[in-house]
C-alpha cells in the first residue's frame, strides 16, 4: 500500500470513528482533549461535531492552518507527555490522541506514557480514540465501525 493510500485510510478511520462516538460524546459532561493538534484538521472536526463543548489542544508548537487554531485559553503548547498530564483528573468526555509516527521504536517510546495519560485524563465511561493501541487496566477495547479495518484505528472506554 503507498503512504498516500495508508494516510487516507488513517484519516477516514479517524474521521469514522469520531462521527460513530459524537452521540455517546455528547451524553458524558467534561472537555474533549485533542492531543497532537498538528494543522488542526481534526480539532476542526471536533469542533463541527462538540458545538458546546470545550476543546483543549495540546502540541509541541503552534502550526495548525489559522482558521483552525484553538484559541489562546485552550492550546496547551510543549511536550504533551508532560503538559498532557496537567489534565490527568480533567474529566474528559473524549480524549483523541493521533501522535504516532510510524517508527516502531518511537511509538514504542511514546506508549510508556500515552495509555496512562488517556486513562487519567477521562472520566469514568469516557471514551478514548487513538491511533496508537493504548494497553492500559482502565481501558476496555470497544468494537470499531464496519468501515475501519482492524488494527488502523482504537477506541476505548474508561472503566
Amino acid at each position: 500500500m503507498s503512504r498516500l493510500d495508508s494516510f487516507i485510510r488513517r484519516l477516514s478511520a479517524q474521521r469514522d470513528i469520531l462521527n460513530a462516538v459524537a452521540d455517546e460524546v455528547r451524553a458524558i459532561d467534561g472537555p474533549v482533549l485533542e492531543l497532537g493538534l498538528g494543522n488542526g484538521r481534526t480539532f476542526d472536526h471536533l469542533r463541527e461535531l462538540f458545538q458546546d463543548r470545550r476543546i483543549v489542544a495540546f502540541d509541541r508548537a503552534a502550526n495548525a492552518y489559522g482558521p483552525s487554531m484553538p484559541s489562546a485559553d485552550n492550546l496547551i503548547l510543549g511536550e504533551i507527555k508532560d503538559t498532557a498530564r496537567t489534565f490527568v483528573g480533567a474529566n474528559a468526555s473524549l480524549a483523541h490522541a493521533d501522535i504516532g509516527t510510524g517508527y516502531e521504536d518511537k511509538d514504542a517510546v511514546t506508549l510508556t506514557w500515552l495509555p496512562q495519560i488517556m486513562a487519567g485524563v477521562l472520566a469514568s465511561g469516557g471514551l478514548a480514540v487513538s491511533g496508537l493501541p493504548l494497553d492500559h487496566p482502565d481501558l476496555q477495547a470497544l468494537p470499531l465501525p464496519s468501515s475501519v479495518k482492524e488494527g488502523r484505528y482504537f477506541i476505548y472506554r474508561r472503566r
